[in-house]
């Protein structure tokens, strides 16, 4: 645990640090920004049945933003360490493969969540100023946040796969776009094939982010997804330490 803690504030250091990281945040402020706006001038043109919270999450800018900060934040996990040779002075030192993983994981999962502490705000102080119906509340709130924090964790840990695979950043950027960008796209099919097929309609639903985040913006907690999506997370951090240990044993 101490050598997990001692990378982890390694990692957190090299993230909060880098200028990279401020772009990034700046450019997803200012994205956010403009869709929560965007979301209250089209809500303010007439009544409307469904809260911020929910025209906010599920809109096209939400998703836009959502999909395409993973591959830059986990980009530089493993491919700069084996770009520099750092790699290994990092696999000679007393610490786990494990370890290094979990730790390069925690480190661009932490940065992603410090993205999200801004809209959060944006909903608390429209609560706040009297507007609690439009604002949502309790699970209506909570809810999305929850399920990014999954969704989010299934997705940091694909970029750090891609990472893992190559030494070159932007390579494993766009490897980690392809991943991204294909799984989200893969769990819409069923809207393009629209099966009359029972159980395919309710695979792709279990598994489409779309239908999840529309359920939980309602306040509807689905268990499935908060199993789904931390499990399909560890199943691809643990192909990422075979590949690290493949890579470490190569190099």
């Amino acid at each position: 645990m101490r050598n997990y803690l001692v990378l982890l504030r390694r990692e957190l250091t090299a993230c909060y640090l880098s200028p990279i990281a401020y772009v990034v945040l700046c450019l997803f402020l200012i994205l956010n920004g403009l869709s929560f706006y965007f979301t209250l001038v089209s809500l303010s043109r007439g009544p409307f049945t469904i809260t911020v919270v929910q025209a906010f999450f599920n809109d096209l800018f939400f998703w836009i933003a959502y999909l395409l900060v993973f591959p830059v934040i986990t980009m530089r996990t493993f491919a700069e360490e084996f770009k520099l040779g750092t790699i290994e002075t990092l696999m000679t030192a007393p610490v786990r493969d494990g370890e290094v993983v979990a730790a390069k994981f925690s480190g661009a999962f932490l940065f992603y969540l410090t993205l999200w502490i801004p809209s959060l705000l944006y909903f608390l102080i429209l609560g706040w100023s009297g507007n609690r119906n439009a604002a949502g509340f309790g699970a209506q709130l909570w809810g999305p946040y929850i399920l990014l924090f999954v969704m989010g964790m299934f997705n940091t840990a694909l970029g750090c796969f891609a990472s893992v695979l190559t030494s070159n950043q932007i390579i494993a950027a766009m490897l980690a776009s392809v991943l991204v960008l294909g799984t989200f796209f893969l769990t819409l099919m069923g809207y393009a094939l629209n099966s009359p097929s029972p159980w395919l309609r309710e695979l792709f639903a279990y598994v489409a982010p779309v239908d999840h985040m529309d359920a939980f913006s309602r306040g509807i907690v689905d268990s499935r997804a908060l199993v789904f999506y931390p499990s399909c997370a560890l199943f691809i951090l643990f192909l990422t330490y075979h590949v690290l240990q493949y890579r470490r044993w190569k190099v």
